[in-house]
């Protein structure tokens, strides 16, 4: 042991440390005995108006005290004491009406006040500097329910009374407890909890005035615990753990406010958010005074007070007479004064034993004395080497008497420093009030010992949660009492703790509310709407052609986009809205208490026209839009899920109309996702059912009028719906996949065709097959099978025309250069779809090896002489003479048209003056005409 360190006070005291160090752990690892089944009825809904009760159960009290608790909201504030008396909850939470209650003759008992002064008082619009109650006469006023018999709304008509404002004096109308009522003046005056509906006027930034029953001198008692005579009667002593348990939450959730409030959020309710259950917390403070008075203190003549209030209104008769309405807590103390006279005996009679025997015993003391400070050894090694941070401090002056060396690493300082300091120093100003209040009660031994979580400061600023255990030690009499304090530094487990729930709820990348969080927050926005009858809209937003950022910038710089993106739609929004990232660039806002669509459009607007700014990504700039799907609730769905589902499909909408823009849902989106879901299913088994047949247009040579090519179309013969057009299930074939198939077999299909037609009709022949870019841009051997096939059926590449549209070239990556250069060394020709529609450009034909244009049929469809589409036909066909192109005409329709191509020097033509696409069995016989 240091020679710095201080002996213990005693050898008796030494003992009971001891003592204390081997029974602690044991009763550490104590089984949890079977728990009794018990209901609180609460007065309304979740909120930090009863945190303690939450607080009792999620710190384990209730369960120390072997009950099961379980905490019902309330539908109105007469619920309670119904639930009580009728015996369907054991306790209830109650305003003073209970007073009124047990008068009428209900066996109500209150077994303890939490709630020192009434929140309960009157808001009315500021119109002046100086309030004035006295402008509620001759107008509207929410004051209670006009029914009930019981309520709070009794104290603030007293309060009026006695202000010289009758009840006759103004309208009452029945209450909707919504705040919108006074703000857009539809009443005058509303009653309101001063925990709360100022909060609400606070961020709206409405002037009010609040008028409190206290400035007459009316000072009601607010939620009091109450339970029934026939509880007490049945389990008393269930009635004793229940209260002290509870008193023992409200300590601890007044002063842990930030924890009490994470605890609300997570596990009882999301109808507020942590600012207001900390705004709630902190107006509870001056109520619930936790620092002056002990809660659960109930004074007999407050509740006088309140009797003779009510006696004034006529309620009650006066000096009415409430015997039994307060339970009576008894002290858990016992007198020792018999066992320190037995004591006294005994140690009197062994002195006098002693100095008899004292010749026979002084070996014996000789051998004690050894075996003591053998033990004294022992428990100092203990105390030195323990894991737990160990200090005996002096009760009264909050002195260190001793500590060991992990109490002094934990907290950051050394013996010396310690020993100058008082315990408690180092703490969190807001916790040190909670150990305070639990040491004056183990001073004054209503309990041994007690366990809470504190936070303290080290001398570099540094915060650490702590989690401490204080234990009374018994001293000789006439010295001050002392407690062992063990301390174990948690900060790791409260930062995993955080990490963990930070990580359960937002977005890593962008740090919004992900999906669950925002799943959260919908639902309870989804109660508010119910309860104020009013709209939500969720706006469902995805950010167009954000993978091509990611595809040639890489994902570290869309993971910039996606984070100024954030902030973008953010700024859009008010603070009270919900803004989330889903995953990848998908991205919703949640726009509660609506009365209106005007704002909904507003907003989308703001935010199409804000993501279409450009990005600064380094050194480059990235150019993205936005689609937004909007759906509204009620009016659109009344389930999450469905809520999504009708956004995500109006997104989809707006995407289809151009992107860049908003789409609401609708009905007819419904039908047409439905329709899609069911045709995306149909097309997974076409294939399997040999459903699809292709079809052949031919492709005229103009100067011969001889068929040498043709394309090959497909068409999907659905066993219920008739023939479906390409243009229908090609763009469901994409998106689920199956376009590869497809693909795969239509190109099969092609080529026996072309090997018929090469044998018996043309040598040369040609068919042309169309690639989807899905297709095209695949990085697997397809090709490589392609000419697998071609070979086994003794066909050249020539055979097949692969065509492809410009959208490709566009974006010509690795993947698509490589594909053509394979084309090409394979000998199959290339043709571009759709020319002059696109993106065109002369580079992209110098670039790569293109065989055939196929010019538009929107030129076509026009052609005149003179005419500019005349002047483009003519400059296309010029052009791709020039670079050795052959040009294909789409769309001819008219011998004038055919003629006017043909002059122009058009090689092919393809359209209905010739023929509409057939079955290959018509083909065979055009082309057996042909050869006649």
């Amino acid at each position: 042991m240091p020679s710095s360190a201080p002996a213990f006070p005693s050898v008796r005291l030494l003992r009971r440390c001891c003592a204390v160090l081997a029974v602690l752990p044991a009763c550490w690892m104590a089984p949890a005995a079977a728990q009794d089944p018990i209901t609180l009825q609460l007065k309304h809904s979740h909120q930090f108006q009863f945190a303690g009760y939450y607080a009792a159960v999620e710190q384990g009290y209730y369960r120390e005290a072997g009950l099961d608790v379980r905490i019902l909201e309330g539908s109105d504030g007469n619920e309670p004491e119904r639930d009580v008396v009728s015996g369907k909850a054991e306790y209830g939470v109650g305003a003073s009406s209970l007073l009124l209650a047990r008068l009428a003759g209900k066996p109500v008992v209150v077994l303890g006040v939490v709630f020192q002064h009434s929140p309960y008082a009157l808001a009315m619009r500021q119109t002046s500097a100086e309030p004035d109650i006295r402008r509620i006469i001759g107008k509207r006023a929410m004051i209670g329910s006009l029914t009930d018999e019981l309520g709070s709304a009794d104290e603030l008509l007293a309060y009026l009374i006695k202000e010289g404002i009758p009840a006759s004096s103004f309208e009452r109308v029945e209450p909707t407890f919504n705040t919108a009522d006074l703000i857009s003046g539809k009443v005058d005056a509303i009653a309101v909890y001063t925990t709360n509906e100022p909060d609400t006027f606070d961020r709206l930034g409405f002037p009010y005035d609040i008028y409190s029953p206290r400035a007459v001198g009316i000072d009601f008692y607010g939620d009091n615990l109450f339970t029934s005579e026939r509880e007490i009667a049945n389990h008393p002593a269930r009635v004793q753990a229940f209260r002290a348990a509870s008193m023992r939450g409200w300590q601890w959730a007044m002063s842990h406010q930030e924890e009490m409030a994470d605890i609300i959020l997570n596990k009882y309710s999301r109808r507020s958010d942590r600012a207001h259950l900390l705004y709630e917390a902190r107006q509870m403070v001056p109520l619930v005074q936790p620092v002056l008075v002990e809660i659960g203190y109930q004074n007999p003549e407050r509740w006088r007070h309140i009797a003779d209030v009510y006696a004034g209104l006529g309620m009650v008769p006066k000096h009415a007479n409430f015997d039994g309405f307060m339970y009576r807590v008894e002290s858990s103390g016992t007198s020792l004064l018999w066992l320190y006279r037995v004591l006294g005996g005994a140690a009197l009679a062994l002195v006098l034993g002693a100095a008899i025997h004292f010749s026979l015993l002084a070996r014996e003391r000789r051998r004690a004395s050894v075996a003591i400070r053998t033990g004294e050894q022992r428990f100092r090694t203990m105390f030195e080497a323990s894991p737990l941070g160990i200090a005996l401090v002096d009760s009264i002056t909050y002195e260190y008497r001793d500590i060991n060396p992990r109490y002094q690493e934990i907290v950051g300082r050394s013996q010396v420093e310690l020993n100058a300091m008082r315990w408690l120093e180092a703490g969190h100003p807001e916790d040190v009030a909670q150990v305070k209040q639990q040491m004056g009660r183990l001073t004054m031994h209503e309990i041994g010992s007690f366990k809470v979580t504190n936070r303290l400061f080290r001398p570099d600023g540094e915060l650490v949660w702590i989690e401490v255990s204080v234990t009374a030690i018994e001293t000789e009499a006439g010295s001050h009492p002392h407690h062992l304090c063990m301390i174990e530094d948690v900060t790791d487990k409260k930062q995993s703790e955080a990490l963990i729930w930070q990580q359960a709820n937002f977005d890593p990348l962008t740090q919004l509310p992900n999906r669950r969080m925002f799943h959260d927050r919908l639902a309870h926005d989804m109660l508010k709407s119910q309860r104020d009858r009013s709209h939500i809209a969720i706006l469902f937003i995805d950010l167009d052609h954000f993978k091509e950022v990611n595809d040639t910038l890489g994902h570290h710089q869309g993971d910039i986009l996606l984070i100024d993106a954030a902030r973008r739609i953010s700024a859009c929004v008010r603070k009270s809205d919900t803004v989330a990232r889903l995953g990848g660039d998908e991205f919703t806002v949640i726009l509660s208490e609506l009365e209106g669509t005007e704002r909904v459009e507003h907003i989308a607007q703001h935010i199409i026209d804000s993501l279409r700014l450009p990005f600064p990504l380094g050194q480059e700039q990235a150019f993205v839009s936005a689609s937004i799907g909007i759906t509204l609730y009620p009016d659109d769905a009344l389930d999450i899920d469905d809520l999504l589902k009708h956004a995500d499909q109006a997104m989809y909408a707006a995407k289809g109309a151009g992107r860049n823009r908003y789409s609401y849902f609708t009905p007819t989106l419904q039908v047409a996702a439905l329709n899609r879901m069911r045709l995306t299913n149909d097309l997974r088994g076409a294939l399997k059912a040999e459903q699809f047949e292709l079809y052949f247009q031919p492709i005229v040579h103009l100067k011969s009028g001889r068929i040498h090519k043709a394309e090959a179309l497909i068409r999907w013969n659905h066993p219920q719906r008739g023939v479906v057009s390409p243009l229908e299930f090609i763009p469901l074939a994409e998106a689920s996949g199956l376009i590869v198939d497809i693909g795969e077999w239509v190109f099969r299909e092609s080529a026996r065709c072309v090997q018929r037609w090469r044998q018996q009709h043309h040598p040369e022949f040609q068919v042309s097959v169309n690639q989807s870019p899905l297709e095209f841009q695949r990085e697997d051997g397809a090709y490589d099978a392609w000419l697998r096939y071609l070979q086994s059926l003794n066909l050249p590449g020539q055979s097949v025309v692969v065509e492809i549209t410009e959208g490709l070239l566009l974006d010509a990556n690795a993947t698509v250069s490589n594909k053509l250069l394979q084309l090409r060394d394979a000998g199959i020709q290339v043709a571009l779809d759709d020319f002059g529609t696109g993106y065109s450009s002369l580079s992209y034909l110098k670039k790569f090896d293109i065989d055939y244009l196929k010019i538009d049929r929107s030129f076509t469809r026009n052609l005149a002489p003179d005419s500019s589409d005349m002047a483009l036909s003519d400059a296309i066909i010029v052009m791709a003479h020039k670079l050795g192109l052959r040009v294909i005409a789409e769309g001819v329709e008219t011998p004038e048209q055919r003629d006017l191509l043909a002059a122009a020097g058009c090689d092919y033509g393809q359209g209905y003056l010739f023929a509409r696409p057939m079955p290959a069995e018509q083909f065979d016989q055009l082309l057996r005409q042909q050869a006649v």
